[in-house]
């Protein structure tokens, strides 16, 4: 029996329900429908009145959340899209963000993205927002990759008392299974070595840890080693654990699927370039997204992000200088 990304994250729920009568979900058409991409399925039965459903108001949605964490509740919040949040994006980050900062009180909430492209998706439902994010203090931003840190990433989102913004990739919902769920994991803002290997670093998250790893395996036919590190949490940024990966290697390459502007990559080159600079063989390159809205049409969406073949292509061009 396997289990999905998706059902991870509804089983991750489920178990916070169960757990502590503190923790509820409040989102749009998350109770009898089930949520967007059905991630609170059959949750609302299982839990009478701690599934509920909420008005077309992110702002609304966010703004409860925190008068409810105050208060001494843990709640999720479902956000049917990434790119919607933007609409409570003054409460995110204005107010659960600095709630402890200014008062000494925590705001213990969890806020769901269904984050990145899928055929067709187009502008306004493909948009990854963990850079934004991140660039405020106060929050906790996680970005998982596997169907084991989906599930126990979410939970661990729920237990702590910072207000957590919670990156599940939609295109991973059904593409990515595992045996079962796990029974231990790494801590938050530890990274994982998802790949060792000795000629150069990859560094990326979320669905991109997978393009990262196809490449790894197609080079390692041609006889170079790829180390590809997942970083799991883009905030706190396991800055150590790529270092570490650079000393090995010599090399490095940053991958996401969000805009190159600022950002995640940035940020990592950044941080290697002043605390590791001597460890460099030749400069940092990283590769994003296309600075432009996701295009619609599936064809133009392949070549807007990063795919396998982009990444190789990064990689060969990282090797010769």
């Amino acid at each position: 029996m396997s289990i999905t990304y998706l059902e991870a994250i509804r089983e991750a729920q489920a178990r916070a329900l169960r757990d502590d009568p503190r923790v509820f979900i409040y989102g749009q058409d998350v109770g009898s429908f089930g949520g967007a991409f059905k991630a609170t399925k059959n949750l609302a039965q299982e839990f009478p009145g701690r599934v509920l459903d909420a008005p077309i108001s992110e702002d609304a949605m966010v703004g409860s959340a925190i008068g409810a964490a105050i208060e001494g509740m843990r709640p999720i919040i479902e956000m049917q899209f990434a790119d919607f949040s933007t609409v409570g994006f003054n409460q995110i980050v204005n107010h659960a963000g600095a709630f402890h900062w200014r008062t000494g009180v925590p705001c213990p909430i969890t806020i769901r993205l269904p984050s990145g492209g899928t055929t067709g998706s187009g502008p306004f439902h493909s948009q990854c927002l963990e850079g934004l994010y991140a660039l405020y203090p106060g929050l906790v931003v996680m970005t998982p990759a596997t169907v084991e840190d989906a599930y126990s990433m979410l939970l661990e989102a729920v237990a702590i008392d910072d207000p957590v913004i919670f990156c599940e990739h939609k295109y991973l919902y059904y593409h990515l299974k595992a045996e079962a769920l796990p029974t231990e994991a790494l801590p938050v803002g530890k990274a994982r070595i998802a790949r060792a290997g000795r000629d150069v670093t990859i560094v990326a998250y979320s669905a991109m840890v997978h393009e990262a790893l196809a490449v790894a395996t197609e080079l390692a036919g041609e006889g170079t080693e790829v180390e590809v590190v997942d970083l799991r949490t883009v905030k706190p940024l396991d800055t150590d654990t790529v270092i570490a990966s650079v000393a090995r290697t010599g090399r490095l390459l940053c991958v996401s699927e969000a805009w190159p502007w600022g950002g995640v990559t940035a940020e990592v080159i950044a941080r290697v370039a002043t605390e590791g600079f001597g460890l460099l063989d030749a400069p940092p390159q990283r590769l994003n997204a296309k600075d432009t809205p996701v295009p619609f049409h599936p064809n133009l969406w392949t070549s807007h992000r990063p795919t396998a073949r982009s990444i190789c292509e990064a990689v060969r061009r990282l090797l010769q200088l």
